[in-house]
Formats: C-alpha cells, sequence, structure tokens
C-alpha cells in the first residue's frame, strides 16, 4: 500500500525582549538558576501580571509579515496543567481568541517549487520552568529563569507532505522571526523549537489518520529524523494489524527513535478560562499601520530583488538572502567589488566553506565584506588569477591584511606582460620536445588531454602568476604554429 504523510508543526519562537511577558525580570540566557524569577513569575498570592507592549507589537509585526488577520481585540486565557516547572499550577496563554488570525508562508522545495503553507494562528503565551535532572544526588532540581519568558507559537495547517518539506518552512519561519528581529532563532539555547505532529493515511483518502506529537525538537536535522522515523513507525505499526494511539513522544537522537511520553490532551483537558487578571488586548488600526511602516524588507522580497537586480539564480538568490546577515553580507560585497555573480560565488563558497570548518556565524567572519570585495576587484582588474585568489583569501582569514598589502607582500601580482609569458611559453615547449612532436602529431580528441598538460606546465613554471587566460591563448597559438 502506499501511504501520505500528514505533517503540521507548532514553532516556538522566543521574543527578545528585554524583560518577561507580564512581569519586569529578565530574559538572558544562562543566568543562575533561579536568579531571574520574581514574585510574579512564581504566581505568589497579590501579584498581579502587566502584558508587555513589545511583545504584542513582536506579534503583530509576525502577523503582518505572513499575511494574517490579525485580532482587533484579543484576550488571554488559563491553560491550567500540574507540572513542576509551571509554579502557578496554570500556563496564561491564548486560546479561542489568538492575536495572529490565519495567514500563510511560501516555501522553496529542493526542486525549486513554491508551496504555500497556510498558518492556522500564533499566539501570545508564557513559557514554563525546566526540570533539571544532574547533579542532584538522584533528585531533579528545578529552575524558573525561563518561567514567564515570552513565546509566540506558531501553528501550521497540516499541509506539510514530507520531512523535508517540515524542514524547510521550519527554515523560513527561523529566516523570517530574525529578519523581522523578534526572536534570534538560537535552537540549540531553546530560542525556536518545535512541536511535529505527524500521522499517515492510504494514499487518495480524504481523512486524517490518527496524529502523534513529537515534542520539543530543537535542530533541523533532528527534525528530519524525528519525522522520518516516527512515519515509518506508524507505518510498520499499522501493516502489522495494529493501531496508532493519539499521544505526545520524545525524540531520542541518541538512538534516532521517538517514544511515548503521554497520552495527547485534547483542549477540554486543560479547562481553559479567560485570564481574571488580564483585560483584553485592543489592537488600534494605528498601531498596525506604524508597525507595517516599519517592517524590513523580508526574505522573499530580497530574494526577489536579488533576483530582479542582480541577476542571479533562483538557488543562489535563495541560499544568500536565507539569513539577513548573510544578505547584507553579499551586498556589501558586491557594492565593493561591483560584480553580483563573482561576490554570490565567493561568499557561497570560499567564505561558507571557512565559516563552517571553524564553526562561525557570519557576523564572526575573520575576512570582512570590504575586505573580500577589495580582493574579486584584484581577480577582476587581473591583478590576481582566480587560483592565486584563495591563496590570498587564506592569508586574509589567518589575519594578514587585506588584499593590496599581501599581493604586495608575498609578491603574488599575476603576470600579464606577454613578452614575458611567450618566453616563458618557449621554454616550456623547449623542455618538452617529444610532447610537443606527440601533440603535433596527434588527432583532435588526444589533443584536448595533451594541451592540459602544456597549461599545466606552464603554470608551473610561472609559479601560477601568469594570466591563465593569455597562457591558453598563447600557448594554443605557438602549438599550432
Amino acid at each position: 500500500m502506499q501511504w501520505e504523510t500528514v505533517i503540521g508543526l507548532e514553532i516556538h519562537a522566543q521574543l527578545s525582549t528585554q524583560s518577561k511577558i507580564f512581569s519586569a525580570s529578565a530574559t538572558g540566557f544562562g543566568a543562575e538558576p533561579n536568579t531571574q524569577a520574581s514574585l510574579v513569575d512564581l504566581g505568589m498570592p497579590g501579584t498581579l501580571p502587566v502584558l508587555n507592549e513589545q511583545a504584542v507589537r513582536m506579534a503583530c509585526k509576525f502577523g503582518l509579515a505572513i499575511d494574517a488577520e490579525i485580532a482587533p481585540k484579543n484576550v488571554f486565557a488559563r491553560k491550567n496543567y500540574f507540572y513542576p516547572d509551571l509554579p502557578k499550577g496554570y500556563q496564561t496563554s491564548q486560546m479561542d481568541d489568538p492575536i495572529v488570525g490565519k495567514g500563510h508562508l511560501d516555501i522553496t522545495l529542493e526542486d525549486g517549487t513554491v508551496k504555500r503553507i497556510g498558518i492556522t494562528r500564533a499566539h501570545l503565551e508564557e513559557d514554563a520552568g525546566k526540570s533539571l535532572h544532574e547533579d542532584f544526588h538522584g533528585m531533579s532540581g528545578i529552575d524558573l529563569n525561563r518561567a514567564g519568558t515570552p513565546l509566540l507559537e506558531i501553528v501550521s495547517e497540516p499541509d506539510i507532505r514530507s520531512a523535508k518539506e517540515a524542514v524547510a518552512y521550519v527554515k523560513a519561519i527561523h529566516a523570517l522571526v530574525r529578519y523581522l528581529g523578534i526572536c534570534d532563532g538560537n535552537m540549540a539555547e531553546g530560542s525556536l523549537r518545535c512541536d511535529c505532529n505527524v500521522s499517515v493515511r492510504p494514499k487518495g483518502q480524504a481523512a486524517f489518520g490518527t496524529r502523534a506529537e513529537i515534542k520539543n525538537v530543537n535542530s533541523f536535522r533532528f527534525i528530519e529524523k524525528a519525522i522520518n522515523h516516527e512515519v515509518q513507525r506508524q507505518i510498520e505499526l499499522i501493516e502489522d494489524g495494529g493501531t496508532v494511539v493519539q499521544e505526545t513522544r520524545l525524540y531520542d537522537p541518541n538512538k534516532d527513535e521517538t517514544r511515548s511520553m503521554r497520552s495527547k490532551e485534547e483542549a477540554n483537558d486543560y479547562r481553559y478560562f479567560p485570564c481574571p487578571d488580564l483585560l483584553p488586548v485592543v489592537i488600534e488600526p494605528s498601531l498596525l499601520e506604524e508597525i507595517r511602516a516599519g517592517l524590513p524588507e523580508l526574505p522573499v522580497q530580497k530574494r526577489e530583488r536579488f533576483e530582479r537586480e542582480f541577476g542571479l539564480s533562483a538557488y543562489d538568490a535563495s541560499v544568500l538572502a536565507a539569513s539577513r546577515e548573510l544578505a547584507d553580507y553579499f551586498e556589501q560585497v558586491q557594492q565593493a567589488c561591483g560584480d553580483a555573480k563573482l561576490a554570490a560565488n565567493w561568499v557561497m563558497g570560499e567564505l561558507s566553506s571557512l565559516l563552517n570548518k571553524e564553526g562561525l556565524e557570519i557576523d564572526q567572519s575573520p575576512v570582512s565584506a570590504a575586505q573580500l570585495g577589495g580582493m574579486i576587484l584584484r581577480i577582476k582588474d587581473d591583478t590576481i588569477s582566480g587560483k592565486i585568489a584563495k591563496m590570498v583569501f587564506e592569508a586574509m582569514a589567518a589575519g594578514e591584511g587585506d588584499a593590496d598589502a599581501i599581493i604586495a607582500a608575498k609578491g603574488l601580482k599575476q603576470v600579464t606582460d606577454s613578452g614575458a609569458i611567450e618566453a616563458m611559453l618557449d621554454e616550456v615547449l623547449a623542455a618538452n620536445a617529444e610532447q610537443l612532436e606527440q601533440y603535433r602529431a596527434a588527432d583532435e580528441a588526444k589533443r584536448g588531454k595533451m594541451f592540459g598538460f602544456f597549461v599545466g606546465q606552464a603554470m608551473k613554471a610561472s609559479k601560477g602568476k601568469a594570466n591563465p587566460g593569455q597562457v591558453n591563448q598563447l600557448l594554443k597559438k605557438k602549438l599550432e604554429g
């Protein structure tokens, strides 16, 4: 039987506010346990929450960016459940009246096609604390620093049909919230994490299958692996005569498997009711217009502009626009050298390779955009060849200065004097008289490979400094002469 996968994702993005959603406590990562939890965060009697205006603005910004409905009036509710890291016994969230309603996001798939993923809603809520299970002599500890941290929960429609589509969607959300400046997207620190709702059904069937939810997956690679494992588990279970149970599961990356955590709760299990401590939030049209006017150029817009303005391919434009910092770096290189294609090639090639090898982000690059642009200018004006440029780039990455200084210090300037190149070619041909005779006696097919031999010898003789274009042109004349 052929099976179809149905996936819906719930992404929790931690909003980049200075303080928590209902208190003045700090939200910085890595503080000593329980040093950033106030009486409000702990839900102590007599305390009242005060809504953080910046969290509301950030939610509106996201809603406008996904072309969603922004609720003119939205309310907070209490989601009741008991867990050690939830000190109040409830989580303040939004249920019936979320701040962001239906919207959509277009994702680019591996084959270059664009697919629209519906977004059901995005609502504001507070985070819970964190249970710690190490170094407590067999006991667990509770760190409430995260309690009350503002989250935007982004709920997709069940429009996703594969693990790769799911990763493409999460990457698109990740890029968008970073472009908007509302979330730093640091998945290792839990700033952006994902719950994956996965089900399977026979291909062609309209009704959805029973879904399982995989909680708190915090990397693109683990999202893909967790979904693929869960899909295979469900298919094998059904084909063996079993039935899928609606439940919450955890993904174990060490064993590459999902395992049962608890039965999946429904909304009525949480006994939602309007929060009596918070007034309804009214969003004035003037506020939305102010926020809309301040929106940055978004990833899709930037990608389209790169294609239109710089003539980049859809793939190159998509890669460069995936991160706001990378896009800014590329544009600075392009402005410095005036050649978008060369700039794209170097940013996506040598620079990306260096950053991956060193485990660095683009804003930590040891080669500045101005330095890379300056080096590309020296390729364009024939001061250095592409091969020598790689040596210059390595020297720049090692902190040896800009391109001009390195070229001068190491004597890397390209030889472009035709007379000097011709003299060097004469020496090469004289030193390889036997190969020259074979070349002239060979047919056209064999000459191609042999020509490469002479080019290699010429570049070796010039220590890589001869202009490759001139070498090829002058060598051809001499070989045919």
